[in-house]
């Protein structure tokens, strides 16, 4: 790090957990992140804000109007703009030394999995259970680390999957894989609406849990975090591994 890093990561470089090793770790860290809108937008500009050294967006959608409410990272002038596209621009003028890849397409089959495998840690930000199970998947069989967000009215989960440690569940022990077409029933807040801060609040987290996993700092989240935004308060719930996990089970 030349004296220009070592400044502007200096309250990183403060803390024990941290210190140079972990800043630098954090430089040479690649991390991908699959949806740029609520949840992938703080994620997106905290990571970048970090010093995260790659960072890979992954987003097919085009800016609306009705994103603007949450999805910070991007502007009115990004109306009709690709989501993975914006999102790129707004953490590359964050941090114009983080290089920045917008995957301005659907991720999924070869491309899903060449793109975990590439990737030290993944943030799933999407809104899909069929896209959330391929992510899983990808991550197992690539052992890559998953941190996974969730934000619905008033209500937000995280949860990290990391297939690293063999005593830890992937998503799909949290949530078995329905019959084929139940997703279709799935909430989103397209239908169901969201309070704007709130997808805030879990992108944070989800950034958080990405910047210790990279740079080596403290201990991955455990277990399911459940949070009630009218109540403001959060619970935890253990998730045992499933041994009969279609995706991670022997």
């Amino acid at each position: 790090m030349n004296d220009e890093a070592l400044l502007r990561y200096s309250r990183h470089i403060m803390l024990d957990a941290v210190d140079i090793e972990g800043q630098q770790r954090l430089l040479d860290g690649h991390a991908l992140v699959v949806g740029a809108g609520g949840l992938g937008s703080p994620v997106t500009l905290y990571l970048a804000a970090a010093g995260v050294g790659r960072l890979s967006i992954a987003d097919a959608d085009v800016v609306e109007i009705s994103n603007l409410q949450r999805q910070i990272a991007h502007r009115q002038d990004d109306l009709g703009r690709n989501k993975a596209e914006s999102a790129a621009a707004a953490a590359s003028a964050l941090n114009s030394d983080c290089s920045v890849a917008a995957l301005a397409s659907h991720l999924d089959g070869e491309a899903l999995a060449a793109a975990v495998a590439a990737a030290d840690v993944v943030l799933d930000c999407t809104d899909r259970f069929a896209s959330r199970y391929a992510i899983n998947r990808a991550c197992v069989e690539a052992g890559r680390p998953l941190v996974s967000g969730a934000a619905i009215r008033f209500s937000g989960q995280l949860a990290v999957f990391d297939p690293r440690d063999r005593q830890c569940p992937c998503y799909a022990c949290l949530y078995p894989p329905s019959p084929a077409g139940e997703e279709d029933d799935e909430l989103r807040c397209a239908e169901s609406g969201v309070i704007g801060p709130l997808v805030g609040l879990v992108g944070c987290f989800q950034a958080l849990e990405a910047v210790k996993l990279l740079s080596g700092a403290g201990r991955s989240h455990r277990g399911l975090s459940v949070f009630d935004g009218l109540d403001g308060e959060w619970r935890r719930f253990n998730v045992p591994r499933d041994p009969d996990c279609p995706v991670c089970g022997p």
